[in-house]
């Protein structure tokens, strides 16, 4: 039995992936703040488990793995998803404020989150399991007026890095997918942009997935073949 843990579970990519797993036969946790949400995913696969909580709130976030190991005794996976992205701004613009929530979203929420499954995944038997985080193609290129956003994104790569590293000696594995243009809610306003089925995304991150804990794939892009991201033109 393989057991998933997916935050943000309850739209976009995480939904798409969450129903992916699941129809590759593992038990799915999908994670997020609205309940409505959650639930229209669980009801799209068998397998799928909905359970509230903020990853901006370490108790809650506690609260969220304490459910996953009575439930299941275990973690296999962590898809670290959860996000949020502002409207453009210039940089003198943004306010602290959403400054404060993209940070504590993308970046504190998923370090949240990795610091549960490790204690989890390290206590656990058979040890180990593996994170995957969403990173996004604004932790290499940048788009204008995305400050908090890019900043978030491009700690997330350190956090991949260094969750790596500390969690080879526990057969912990992790790496990163970065994601250009998937059709999502999120994306709708880059409509006039070349965008990607979420689905294409769904199963690089089932493969991803996959792999035994000896193997990782440290860092993947997806992205529309013909998005303005590898060059001009």
């Amino acid at each position: 039995m393989r057991i998933a843990l997916i935050t943000g579970g309850g739209s976009g990519i995480g939904r798409a992936v969450a129903v992916a797993l699941a129809r590759d036969e593992w038990n799915v946790v999908v994670a997020g703040r609205r309940r409505a949400s959650l639930d229209e995913t669980a009801a799209l696969a068998e397998g799928i488990v909905a359970v509230e909580a903020d990853v901006r709130d370490q108790a809650s976030v506690r609260q969220l793995f304490a459910a996953v190991k009575d439930r299941f005794g275990r973690l296999d996976l962590l898809f670290n998803n959860a996000g949020t992205f502002p409207p453009p701004a210039a940089m003198e613009e943004l306010t602290l404020e959403q400054w404060s929530t993209v940070i504590d979203t993308n970046l504190t929420g998923a370090f949240l989150c990795t610091q549960e499954a490790f204690r989890l995944m390290k206590a656990q038997e058979p040890r180990g399991g593996r994170i995957i985080n969403n990173g996004s193609i604004s932790a290499h290129s940048p788009r204008p007026n995305s400050v908090a956003y890019t900043a978030s994104k491009h700690a997330i790569t350190g956090l991949t890095k260094s969750t790596a590293l500390d969690g080879r000696p526990f057969d912990i594995a992790c790496g990163q997918i970065d994601i250009g243009n998937a059709a999502t809610e999120m994306t709708h306003r880059l409509s006039g942009e070349p965008r990607i089925d979420v689905e294409d995304v769904a199963r690089a991150v089932v493969y991803m997935a996959s792999l035994p804990l000896d193997a990782n794939v440290q860092s993947m892009t997806v992205l529309a073949t013909k998005m303005p991201f590898v060059g001009r033109g």
